[in-house]
C-alpha cells in the first residue's frame, strides 16, 4: 500500500486500491459532516475541513464513489472520472494552495489534543504537496510519481479496477453512470498520453526497462476483444445479476470499440515512442531536477527529514540485524551453509512449500489466507482495547494486471457498508509465495496491520471525515510492518520456526529497501545491480526482485516509507517502556497510536515528546 495526503494521490488510491474508504459502521448514513459537532475554534475549523471534503470529492470523482459517497447532492459525481488534463491539474494544484492558506489563515491557537493534532496533520500534508507542486512540472501532484504512464501508473491501469470493483452496478442509473465513465475512460486515456508527450518534451522519460513492461500491459489490455476485456464483461454481468433491463454489454463494447481501443492505441503509439529516446538508467536522479525530486518523494512518503544519505546507512545496518536473526533460526534447523540470502533462496524454491501455479493451487491459497485471519483474531484483544469487527475478504490481483501490480494491497470497504473491504494479493506467480513467506503479508494488510489500523480510525468520534481518510505512508505502512512485528508476539509463529523466518523476511526485505531505493535514485545504482543485491541479500527469486525494483523506480522515495515507520513506532514503544516501567500497557500504547487517527511521523513523534 501506498499513498500520501496529497488530495491527488488519495483519488489515485480510492480508485485503484480503495485504501481510504470508511467503515460500514463509522456512520449510521453516508455524511461529509464531522459527527458529534465540536464547538468553538475546533467546530469551526472541522467545519473547514468538511468544506475540504467537499472540494476535493467534487475534484475527484472517483475519490466519492471510493468512500460511497457518490450520492444526494454528489449524485452527478457517479458519472464522471478525475479531470487529468494540464487544464484539470492545474486547478487541482490551484485547490491545494486555497486549502493551505485557508487553514494557516484559521491558525493553530488554542487548539490542544485531538484538535491539534488534526491541524498539525492536514496542514503538513498540504504543505508538503503544495510545495512540491510550485516545483515540478511533472508526474503526479505532491512529488509522489514522476511518470504519468509506467507499469503502475496511469488510467489505463486504475480505471479498468476502479470500475470493476469500486463502481456499483445495482440500479439503471448506476448502469448509465457506468457508461459515462467508459466513455470519459477514453478521455482520461488520451489526456494521459498528452501529459507523458509534454514529460517527453521535458525529459522526463521512463527507464526503458519500465516502459517495456508498460508497453506489454497496454497492449495486452488492447488486444482484448469487446465481448472478453473487463470493462465490457463487468457491467454486462453485473447489470444481469441486477435484473436490469437493457443490453449494457452492447452499449459498453460499442463504446470500447468506437472511443476506448482507439485511445489505447495512440497511448501505445505514445508509449512506443519515448521508448525510442529513453535510457536504461534507473534512477530519478539521472533526470531534470532529479535530485530535488528524490528529496520531495523522500518528504512526502517517509513524512520524516531523513536524507537519502541517511535512509541508505538505516537500510544497511537493519539488513545486517535481520540477516543476523535469520541465520541464528535457519541453524537450529539444519540450514548451515552458505549466505543467508543463499539460503533463503534455495528455501524460496523448495516445491513443498509451494502451491501448485495453477487456478486450484491459487484457489488453496486463497482459504489458507483467510484462515489465517480466523486464527489470529481471537488473539487480538490481548494486544488491543476492543479491536473492530469489519469482514475482510481476499482475493486474487486482477489477472490483467498482474505482471506489474505490487505484491499485496488492501481496499477498505465503502462508507455505506456496500463494498466489503478486500485485500488483494499478487498471484502471478505463486513461486513468490511459499508457505512460510505467506503468513506475514496476510497480517500486514490484514490484521493487526492495515484493515484493523484503518477500521479503528474510523471509528474515532469526533474526527472530521478529511483525517478519516487520509493516508501517510510513513504511518500507514509503518503500522502494518510493526503488525507483522505483533504477529509474532501474539504467538502466531511459536510452533513455526519456519513462519518466524517468513516474518524476518519479510522485515529484511523493508530494510532492503530503504538500501535499494537510495542507491537507485541517490547513488547511481543500476537497475541489473538493484535486482542482483537484492537476490544476495534477502534471498528474492529473480521474478520477486524484478518486479520490486521496478517498482521503486517509478515512486521514489515510497519504499523506505514502511522501514521508517516501523522503526520510529519501536522507538516510540521502547521510549514508552522506559518512562513507565512495570506499568506499560501495551494496549494503551496501540491506543494513542491508533485512536489519534493517521499522521505524519513528523507529528506522531511530537504527540508522545
Amino acid at each position: 500500500m501506498s499513498l500520501v495526503f496529497d488530495r491527488r494521490q488519495l483519488m489515485a488510491s480510492a480508485a485503484a486500491a480503495g485504501i481510504s474508504a470508511l467503515a460500514p459502521h463509522a456512520f449510521a448514513q453516508p455524511q461529509t459532516q464531522s459527527q458529534p459537532a465540536a464547538a468553538g475554534k475546533a467546530g469551526r475549523l472541522n467545519a473547514l475541513y468538511d468544506a475540504f471534503m467537499q472540494e476535493n470529492m467534487k475534484d475527484g470523482p472517483e475519490y466519492a464513489t471510493s468512500l460511497g459517497l457518490d450520492t444526494g447532492a454528489l449524485a452527478s459525481l457517479r458519472h464522471k472520472l478525475s479531470d487529468n488534463s494540464a487544464e484539470g491539474v492545474a486547478r487541482s494544484k490551484a485547490l491545494t494552495r486555497s486549502q493551505v492558506q485557508r487553514l494557516k489563515a484559521a491558525g493553530r491557537d488554542g487548539l490542544s489534543g485531538l484538535d491539534a493534532v488534526t491541524y498539525d496533520s492536514v496542514l503538513y500534508g498540504l504543505e508538503t504537496a503544495d510545495a512540491a507542486n510550485a516545483r515540478f512540472g511533472f508526474g503526479a501532484t505532491g512529488a509522489t510519481a514522476p511518470y504519468t504512464l509506467s507499469q503502475l501508473s496511469g488510467a489505463y491501469q486504475s480505471t479498468p479496477t476502479f470500475l470493476d470493483t469500486q463502481h456499483p452496478v445495482k440500479t439503471a442509473d448506476d448502469a448509465a453512470a457506468y457508461l459515462d465513465r467508459l466513455q470519459a475512460f477514453a478521455v482520461a486515456l488520451d489526456q494521459d498520453t498528452d501529459a507523458a508527450r509534454r514529460e517527453t518534451a521535458m525529459g522526463v522519460i521512463p527507464p526503458d526497462s519500465i516502459l517495456d513492461k508498460t508497453l506489454e500491459q497496454l497492449t495486452g489490455l488492447a488486444s482484448q476483444g469487446p465481448d472478453t476485456v473487463t470493462v465490457v464483461s463487468s457491467i454486462a454481468r453485473r447489470a444481469k445479476e441486477a435484473s436490469l433491463t437493457g443490453d449494457y454489454g452492447a452499449k459498453a463494447a460499442a463504446i470500447y470499440t468506437a472511443a476506448v481501443r482507439p485511445a489505447l492505441e495512440r497511448q501505445i503509439a505514445q508509449v512506443r515512442a519515448m521508448r525510442g529516446k529513453a535510457v536504461h538508467t534507473a534512477g530519478i536522479g539521472s533526470r531534470p531536477q532529479g535530485m530535488d525530486y528524490y528529496a520531495a518523494g523522500l518528504k512526502a512518503y517517509t513524512t520524516s527529514s531523513m536524507t537519502p544519505a541517511e535512509v541508505h546507512k538505516v537500510g544497511l545496518e537493519q539488513t545486517r540485524d535481520y540477516q543476523s536473526r535469520i541465520d541464528a533460526i535457519l541453524k537450529t534447523q539444519g540450514m548451515t551453509k552458505g549466505t543467508v540470502g543463499a539460503r533463503l533462496s534455495a528455501l524460496s524454491t523448495d516445491r513443498q512449500y509451494i502451491w501448485p501455479d495453477t487456478d486450484a493451487g491459487k484457489d488453496e491459497m486463497i482459504r489458507h489466507l483467510n484462515q489465517l485471519v480466523l486464527s489470529i483474531t481471537p488473539k487480538l484483544p490481548r494486544f488491543f482495547n476492543n479491536p473492530p469487527k469489519v469482514p475482510l475478504e481476499i482475493r486474487r490481483v486482477p489477472p490483467y494486471i498482474e505482471a506489474g501490480a505490487p505484491l499485496g494491497y488492501y481496499n477498505a470497504p465503502s462508507l455505506d457498508g456496500s463494498r466489503a473491504a478486500i485485500y488483494y494479493i499478487n498471484l502471478h506467480h505463486t513461486d513468490d509465495w511459499p508457505r512460510w513467506l505467506v503468513s506475514s503479508v496476510t497480517f500486514h494488510e490484514g490484521v493487526p496491520g492495515h484493515h484493523l489500523q484503518i477500521s479503528t480510525a474510523q471509528r474515532i468520534e469526533g474526527m472530521p471525515l478529511l483525517r478519516k481518510t487520509a493516508f501517510y505512508s510513513g504511518y500507514g505502512e509503518g503500522w502494518a510492518l510493526y503488525a507483522e512485528q505483533l504477529a509474532d508476539e501474539i504467538g502466531m509463529y511459536d510452533d513455526d520456526p519456519l513462519g518466524r523466518v517468513g516474518y524476518l523476511k519479510s522485515e529484511l526485505w523493508r530494510a532492503c529497501r530503504m538500501v535499494l531505493d537510495s542507491g537507485i535514485h541517490a547513488m547511481g545504482w543500476t537497475r541489473e545491480q538493484a535486482i542482483k543485491w537484492k537476490m544476495d541479500n534477502d534471498g528474492s527469486l529473480e521474478s520477486g526482485a524484478v518486479n520490486e525494483v521496478e517498482r521503486y523506480c517509478v515512486w521514489p522515495g515510497q519504499a523506505p516509507s514502511y522501514k521508517i515507520g516501523h522503526t520510529v513506532l519501536n522507538r516510540l514503544r521502547d521510549q514508552e517502556k522506559a518512562r513507565h516501567g512495570a506499568s506499560f500497557d501495551i494496549k494503551a500504547f496501540h491506543d494513542k497510536v491508533l485512536k489519534s487517527g493517521a499522521m505524519p511521523l513528523d507529528v506522531l513523534e511530537r504527540m508522545f515528546a
